[in-house]
């Protein structure tokens, strides 16, 4: 019987992950195995996903005894387009997590098996509008890498294992959850491997305690918002806060984000996934989002956070066209090339709608270093060297009063001019900018 209590599940969800985690990787680098754990415990979420909707669907029609997972193959396939246009994608009910598992022990190319099942769950989406969503998902769960072992037999019997052991998570019936249960234990792994390998600073994963505040700083006074963008979105986080502290309905035109890391964009979509948000609820890019936004069409956004990487390198005043690039040109200078903190702001500022809020994780020396400290306005140094408890940066948000020199918000419409209210304000942990 599955523990029946918020904290007794997620009590149980985490000792069970731990167990997994570190028993059976055995000589397989924790960062590397992250993606099998990751991985299949999705391929088990997606099986049951679809599953339950199915049976509900069957069962509302009048089909009282109907269970997805017993049909043939044949039989399963007169829905498929009808839920491929639905649910994004198509599992046979041979090649559900259930099914697979139940035959893993005696399946002796079990590789080839769930290789076959991931490459038919992508291609289920060819043609659909979930074509994208869905397109190289499983492409870093190589089934076949000898990180899980030297011969075809050992690496099947790590497979089967794992099988096993995500099998076993006691997450009771998809209908019955009371807590997100697998998007709870993708947080929970992710958490894990992010600090065991050093991670943690914000390119792969964003703290859940940071990311709920983030999403409080910029949802002060609202009930609901348009559209949620992230410009480094990373895997996922901070934009799911905004489902759980408004619900995803109240996200009214989805969630947005691009992601410059392949393995870590196909983490973030996975994790869109786990917590229920449907392929036509978010819209992920993979790319450079200084030199290549993918979201044009789409801005401005009511709602930006960002945890943007620390001092990455760039083109800057290599590339002679971003000087005149509607986001950077307002500020008359490029951030220097070895440090693009400062572009990551500006571009979140020119994307951010008139009425919109932004709350972005920085360092308060983002302006001064590389002789970029020309670029700021007389207002800045006043604002950069205040140091703001996150509570205090709420308040300030939430004000509607204008912005003075020194306030860590600005009130102004998007930047046009080199002028006070073009210059992001920070604080040492959040910088949060409103314009109205």
């Amino acid at each position: 019987m599955a523990p029946s209590t918020k904290e007794a599940q997620r009590a149980e969800l985490h000792k069970t992950i731990w167990r997994i985690a570190n028993d059976l990787r055995g000589s397989v680098d924790g960062w590397d195995f992250k993606t099998y754990v990751l991985g299949i415990l999705f391929y088990r979420f997606i099986s049951e996903n679809l599953t339950a909707y199915l049976n509900v669907q069957e069962r509302a029609a009048g089909h009282a005894d109907f269970d997805y997972a017993q049909l043939s193959d044949a039989d399963a396939e007169f829905g498929r387009a009808e839920t491929v246009a639905e649910k994004g994608f198509y599992i046979l009910p041979s090649e559900l997590f259930v099914s697979v598992r139940r035959r893993a022990g005696t399946d002796e190319n079990l590789n080839e098996t769930l290789e076959c099942v991931f490459r038919n769950i992508e291609g289920s989406a060819v043609g659909a509008d979930s074509e994208d969503d869905l397109k190289g998902l499983f492409d870093d769960l190589d089934v076949n890498s000898a990180k899980l072992g030297n011969t075809v037999a050992r690496r099947n019997e790590k497979l089967c294992k794992l099988l096993g052991a995500i099998g076993d998570l006691e997450l009771g019936r998809f209908e019955d959850h009371t807590i997100d249960a697998f998007g709870d234990a993708y947080e929970y792994l992710m958490q894990m491997y992010a600090s065991s390998a050093g991670k943690s600073g914000g390119e792969f994963y964003t703290p859940q305690e940071v990311s709920e505040l983030l999403a409080r700083i910029t949802v002060v006074g609202r009930t609901e918002v348009n559209k949620v963008y992230d410009p480094a979105c990373g895997s996922g986080s901070l934009l799911l806060k905004f489902a759980k502290v408004l619900g995803k309905e109240n996200v009214r035109q989805g969630f947005f984000g691009q992601e410059i890391n392949l393995t870590t964009y196909n983490l973030a979509r996975i994790n869109m996934f786990l917590h229920d948000v449907n392929y036509e609820r978010f819209d992920l890019a993979h790319g450079d989002t200084l030199t290549d936004p993918a979201h044009w069409d789409d801005e401005p956004f009511e709602a930006i956070v960002s945890n943007p990487p620390y001092s990455i390198s760039w083109d800057g005043d290599a590339n002679p066209l971003l000087i005149n690039d509607a986001r950077f040109a307002p500020a008359g200078v490029l951030a220097p090339k070895s440090r693009a903190d400062l572009a990551f702001t500006l571009h979140i500022l020119s994307w951010l709608a008139v009425d919109g809020t932004a709350a972005i994780v920085e360092f308060p020396g983002v302006l001064y270093r590389g002789g970029a400290r020309s670029a700021r306005s007389a207002s800045t140094s006043s604002t950069t060297t205040t140091s703001m408890r996150s509570s205090s940066s709420r308040r300030t948000c939430s004000s509607a009063r204008p912005s003075r020199r020194a306030s860590s918000c600005s009130r102004s419409r998007r930047p046009t001019t080199r002028s006070s209210s073009s210059t992001p304000r920070r604080s040492s942990s959040a910088a949060a900018t409103r314009t109205s």
